[in-house]
């Protein structure tokens, strides 16, 4: 029944392994399915070089697992609270990857300083607030999902146009329409992080991307009348 998600989830969790952004068991990619309010998750704590789309653990938008033989990602409840959160995206992506975890220990935004981050996201990837003492000590991973869903909201942030986040002091989460486009702005979220810290180090007072630069590089690829790629009809 759930082998088609299982599946993506698995691709989507060995992309992150074949993009160097999660080493080790450093991370968990899932893949949504809602009509049936479900998703699919990598196991907890299971190395990449073992997993297969077997292991793949669903669970349901409470978090709850539906069906697996192993326990599903520590992260887990934070993925049901964005796909509750989020009503348009179909999968998430949760990675330590080196330089924009560096951005989210110094509890910084990652600027929007050229046309690479334009063509990914429409503006600065921002950083969320610090879980308090009480968020850490009850229902941590879950509480993680709400301080960024607040963010977005409190903000007026639209999640589709800023495809991912850093929580201070932890680390990226990524989004996008399925579990294969969370890890793919996840590998970009990573590029652009790191092109944001060596710019600083050549210039350190680099100002963001003019507006209207900002706006051709997003729209033409993610607008109503975008023309990046190969049209459809092709």
């Amino acid at each position: 029944m759930y082998e088609e998600i299982k599946q993506k989830a698995y691709e989507a969790n060995m992309l992150l392994y074949k993009y160097g952004i999660a080493p080790f068991t450093w991370g968990n990619a899932s893949e949504c399915d809602r009509e049936n309010r479900v998703f699919a998750i990598k196991p907890s704590g299971v190395p990449y070089e073992e997993l297969t789309p077997e292991m793949m653990v669903i669970v349901d938008f409470s978090g709850k697992k539906i069906d697996g033989a192993l326990s599903p990602s520590s992260d887990t409840p934070t993925h049901a609270v964005l796909y509750s959160s989020f009503p348009e995206i179909g999968g998430v992506v949760h990675t330590h990857s080196v330089n924009a975890v560096a951005f989210a220990q110094a509890g910084a935004a990652i600027p929007a300083l050229g046309t690479t981050h334009a063509d990914f996201c429409y503006g600065a990837v921002p950083c969320t607030r610090e879980l308090t003492k009480a968020e850490v000590d009850s229902e941590y991973e879950k509480n993680t999902g709400l301080v960024i869903a607040e963010y977005f909201h409190e903000t007026n942030t639209d999640e589709n146009a800023v495809p991912a986040v850093l929580v201070k002091s932890h680390g990226p989460f990524c989004w996008g329409k399925n579990a294969k486009a969370a890890a793919y702005n996840a590998a970009v979220l990573e590029i652009v992080a790191e092109m944001a810290l060596k710019t600083a180090r050549i210039r350190n007072d680099v100002p963001s991307i003019p507006q209207h630069l900002l706006d051709k590089h997003y729209l033409r690829k993610h607008g109503k009348n975008a023309y990046y790629g190969q049209s459809k009809k092709d």
